[in-house]
């Protein structure tokens, strides 16, 4: 039986050539590395953790900064058969208590300036091991791999083998961990592969994050599987990027990277000559960006629509037919996307209602989580996404809103319900709901309307400060506001749309 760790098919992928550039570090010491410098790591990084003897499956947590060697560690991951678990940066203390306590990694690897009170809460929660990786190439974790061989056999995995989970909020509650197979994870980068076109020679700025699906998954295993050598950028600078275009062939960015990029003179339909394809998505791509790009590149960006439990199920056409703006395109090859209404109908053509997906790429369910995992899938087994969208005569799908009333922010999620909470648990406020408005830049900004406690006086300025404290700075209302009362409706529902048609031109 053929392995069907997700390592095996991207180590196969690998061009004859290994001492062939694989990525090239745009930024920084401007270091590049050789299809032989990621075979060679990723097998000490994985004999490293074979030498620690974890449990089968033990999960390895990791929350540091983008970097080369922060892609090797989940390449080593996945080579060695343990389950990746990746976290945002921005996360503070008490986000991160949740997710050890919640997934009981064997393994954290953090930043070294917050190996204190990281190492503090991992240790109390069980974790047994602590390793540091900073971005300059330091930390604990390369000084001990070092010592070990650079010969490692990959490890046998089933295709249902668990490979990574992905923490993705709920509307309610905390988050939930979303468990991704190695056959998902394979799946969808081989259809991703076919339907973008991939080509030999091809070339990949990379300027996305590496914690979630869009820069982990879909850009680096395309740019894995295809043998294609990635531009490397830490942080996204758009005036840098711009400049890479002449080496380059495909871009992938959230609508806040395209918005910024052109407020660049260098962009020119110039400059975008050499690329093949920008691909956008984690966020709704205003038609405005969509046909200011056009103009401009002389490019059509290609929109898709996915999330952390179904990695990528539509697409906007590479060819053949045309990129529409302002929808996501067709399912997917392989992949079931259907629109039902509230009755548990399918819509007709053009009628709105909640959009469910099946397919090899849609996860397991969700980590420890039995029940939620089957509120969330239908009778018939496809997955409830929560997107409320249609789907045209033509076939295209159109997101027009989100039943999880989620907030996408600079193309990360934030959740309503987790910032009141924090929110409401702060001395002088007795209620508040939190909304997502237009942001020229982010797309949507999160505002917060509270109500205070009798005889308190609470300071907007004061609860921000607060919560940048406790939470992700991306969760963090730009604005608060104090009010009398909330709306509500006759069910005593706050009706946070009328809050959002209050405040729609706070950041025009």
């Amino acid at each position: 039986m053929s392995n069907a760790n997700l390592f095996a098919a991207l180590r196969a992928a690998f061009p004859a050539d290994l001492d062939a550039c694989a990525i090239e570090c745009a930024d920084g010491d401007a270091l590049s590395y050789s299809w032989r410098d990621i075979e060679r790591a990723t097998a000490m990084l994985a004999n490293l953790l074979l030498s620690l003897e974890l449990p089968a499956g033990s999960r390895i947590a990791v929350q540091t900064e983008k970097s080369v060697e922060a892609l090797m560690l989940y390449l080593a991951v996945l080579r060695a058969g343990y389950v990746y678990l990746p976290l945002n940066t921005a996360y503070q203390a008490a986000e991160l208590e949740y997710f050890i306590a919640n997934a009981e990694p064997a393994v954290l690897v953090c930043a070294g300036k917050h190996f204190g009170w990281a190492s503090k809460l991992a240790f109390q929660a069980g974790c047994q091991y602590v390793f540091t990786l900073n971005e300059d190439r330091t930390g604990s974790l390369l000084d001990r791999a070092s010592f070990m061989s650079d010969q490692h056999e990959i490890a046998a995995k089933r295709s249902d083998d668990l490979a990574a989970i992905l923490y993705t909020s709920g509307t309610t509650g905390r988050s939930k961990g979303a468990m991704l197979s190695h056959g998902n994870l394979l799946s969808n980068a081989r259809t991703l592969k076919d339907y973008w076109g991939w080509q030999p020679g091809d070339v990949l700025i990379h300027a996305l994050p590496i914690f979630h699906v869009h820069g982990l998954f879909i850009a680096s295993h395309g740019a894995l599987l295809n043998g294609s050598k990635m531009i490397w950028f830490s942080r996204f600078e758009p005036r840098a990027v711009i400049a890479r275009f002449a080496e380059a062939s495909v871009f992938m960015g959230v609508p806040t990277l395209y918005v910024r990029m052109l407020a660049e003179a260098a962009l020119t339909r110039e400059a975008c000559a050499p690329m093949r394809l920008f691909i956008s998505g984690s966020a709704p791509l205003l038609i405005e960006t969509f046909r200011d790009w056009q103009q401009r590149s002389g490019h059509t960006i290609l929109e898709r629509y996915g999330m952390s439990e179904t990695l990528m199920l539509t697409s906007n056409p590479y060819e053949d037919m045309e990129r529409v703006g302002g929808t996501v395109g067709f399912a997917l090859p392989g992949v079931g996307v259907r629109v039902h209404n509230d009755a548990g109908e399918l819509c007709a053509a053009d009628e709105i209602g909640h959009i469910e997906v099946r397919g090899p790429n849609v996860f397991a369910g969700y980590w420890r989580m039995p029940e939620k995992t089957r509120e969330e899938f239908t009778a018939d087994g496809w997955f409830k996404t929560g997107d409320v969208g249609k789907q045209d005569a033509r076939g295209y799908f159109h997101i027009v809103g989100r039943s999880k009333d989620l907030i996408i922010s600079g193309g990360y999620n934030v959740y309503p319900a987790e910032i009141e909470g924090w929110l409401n648990e702060m001395p002088g406020v007795a209620e508040s709901a939190v909304v997502g408005v237009p942001h020229p830049d982010f797309g949507e900004a999160v505002i917060a309307v509270l109500v205070a406690r009798p005889g308190a006086a609470p300071e907007p300025a004061a609860l921000i400060a607060a919560l940048k404290s406790k939470i992700a700075n991306f969760k963090v209302p730009k604005q608060v506001f104090v009010v009398k009362e909330l709306p509500r409706n006759a069910m005593g529902k706050v009706q946070k749309n009328l809050l959002r048609d209050q405040h729609r031109g706070l950041f025009a």
